[in-house]
Order: C-alpha cells, then sequence, then structure tokens
C-alpha cells in the first residue's frame, strides 16, 4: 500500500545549500514541459543536456526563486543533481552512466505532455469547488497531488453508487464479477475506466428482504466490514 502521494528529495547546491524538491506544481510543469518539448527537434547529446538544464532552471521557480539564469545553475549544481531534478520535478528518468543517449532515456520515460489531457483532469478536480480560479487551483497542485484528488474523488463516487444500488438489493461488486479475494483492487480498477451505471431511487428498497440481502434497512441501523 501507497504510504506517500509523492517522491521528494533534498538536493544540495554546491555552495552547501540545502533544497527540499517535490514534483512541480502546475504553473511551473507547463513552462517545464514546453522547454521539455524541444528535445524532439534535437541530435546531438550535449544539445539535449543544455535542453534539461534549462528544464531544472525552470523548476527552479519553484524550489530556489534566486537562481534565475542557466548560468546561475550550472555554478550552482552538477550535472547528476540536474538529473535528480528532473525525475522530482516531472517524472522524466535520466542514468548519467547509460550508453543510451539522454534524450532517448528522457523521452522514454513517460507520457508526454501532448498525450495528457490536462484540461479534462483540472476540470474535474475543479468541480469541488475549492478553488477560485484554475490559475489558483494550477499554483497549489502538482500531477501526483490531482492524481491522488482524483482517485479518493471516484472512490468515494462509486461507493455511493454502491450504496444505492444496495438499497435496491443490487450488489454492484457482484454484478460486475468481482471475487472477493482481491475486491478492493478491482473496485478501484472500475473506478478509473468510469465506474458504476445505476442510478437507484427506490428508498421503499430499505425494507423486507431487500434489505436482508443488502444488510441493512429502516429500523436496523446501519454496519460495515473492513474489505
Amino acid at each position: 500500500m501507497a504510504t506517500t502521494v509523492y517522491k521528494s528529495a533534498t538536493i544540495v547546491l554546491i555552495d552547501d545549500t540545502e533544497i527540499y524538491i517535490t514534483p512541480l506544481k502546475i504553473k511551473f510543469l507547463r513552462e517545464f514541459m514546453e522547454e521539455f518539448e524541444k528535445l524532439d527537434g534535437i541530435v546531438s547529446n550535449e544539445d539535449a543536456i543544455i535542453i534539461l538544464s534549462e528544464c531544472a532552471r525552470i523548476a527552479m521557480k519553484q524550489y530556489y526563486p534566486s537562481i534565475k539564469t542557466l548560468e546561475d545553475l550550472e555554478n550552482s549544481i552538477d550535472l547528476p543533481t540536474v538529473y535528480n531534478i528532473i525525475d522530482i520535478a516531472a517524472g522524466i528518468k535520466v542514468n548519467e552512466e547509460k550508453e543510451e543517449p539522454v534524450k532517448n532515456q528522457a523521452q522514454d520515460s513517460g507520457e508526454t505532455w501532448k498525450t495528457l489531457d490536462l484540461v479534462a483532469l483540472e476540470s474535474e478536480v475543479f468541480l469541488l469547488g475549492i478553488w477560485k480560479d484554475y490559475e489558483e487551483l494550477e499554483t497549489c497542485l502538482s500531477m501526483p497531488e490531482i492524481t491522488a484528488i482524483l482517485s479518493s474523488k471516484r472512490d468515494s463516487d462509486y461507493q455511493e453508487k454502491k450504496f444505492l444500488a444496495a438499497i435496491q438489493g443490487v450488489d454492484l461488486d457482484k454484478q460486475n464479477g468481482k471475487s472477493k479475494g482481491n475486491e478492493w483492487e478491482q473496485m478501484k480498477a472500475r473506478v478509473f475506466s468510469g465506474g458504476g451505471t445505476s442510478d437507484p431511487n427506490d428508498v421503499l428498497a430499505l425494507q423486507g428482504e431487500n434489505a436482508t440481502k443488502a444488510g441493512f434497512g429502516i429500523g436496523m441501523g446501519l454496519d460495515y466490514k473492513k474489505l
């Protein structure tokens, strides 16, 4: 079971300043990924390293704003630290000891900015009504945080649908072929694929045989069990 929302690290500058770094907030990640996409037109390893260093400099806007230029960055950290920064900032992994070109390692790290439907993800999170506008949301949240919020929200939505279905005497887990051994993991998988479709509203099902099957009913109170 996961115990953290995201990876973090402490980097040490050449002057021994310690900086705690976490995934970039969306506000900075946008600029970071726009620079990263420039790798598409790069051939040489040296040019790829320059682009990744510029990505690290952009990340410093969140981590250590006093580093403003690429020269400032080069005077403050070494190349392995640059690679550590882009890994924590955006999940882009580069190992300088590998023979594979830096560009190929970086671009093979995962989903690209172009294929990510960020608008859809942000819109779903924005419906929680916590942020006054999208700019505030992007300043507050990183991609791992958005993912964790959506996971919790979708789990909660599915549990509500499961509860309403149970009122009608319908077991959504059983209906969808979920085994008892890994019921929780299977339910989460269904949540990420869109969840259930039942929309019952007959409160009279809270009595009689249906209530007995569901395990609760009018006058019977509520109970629960660990999955």
